[in-house]
């Protein structure tokens, strides 16, 4: 399994968050900027867009994401995910074991 490189990204953050509590409370109250110095890389969001970052490290807690609704009715999906679906590749399944690879999804 190859992971994109937005997945490998998404990890080496999380990763410095879990090992250093200044980058960790710096991406929290400034996220572009932490990301930013992190990776030596400027950040571009769409227009409009905000990035949040929560910590949710509690292991107490159990934590739920509620994600924008995805406009299916409009939606046109590119050649590469076109092949995705027919060979029933799934981005979330992929993440979960590059998160977890001991997990049996």
């Amino acid at each position: 399994m190859e992971f994109t490189q937005d997945q490998k990204l998404y990890a080496e953050i999380v990763q410095k968050a879990w090992e250093d509590k200044s980058f960790k409370d710096e991406l929290m109250n400034n996220p572009i900027a932490a990301i930013e110095r992190l990776t030596g890389k400027k950040i571009n969001l769409p227009l409009g867009k905000k990035m949040v970052v929560r910590d949710q490290t509690d292991e107490s807690t159990v934590y739920i994401n509620i994600p924008a609704k995805v406009d299916f009715e409009n939606m046109e999906l590119n050649e590469e995910q076109l092949e995705a679906v027919a060979g029933g590749k799934s981005p979330i399944k992929d993440f979960l074991l590059f998160i977890c690879p001991t997990l049996t999804v």
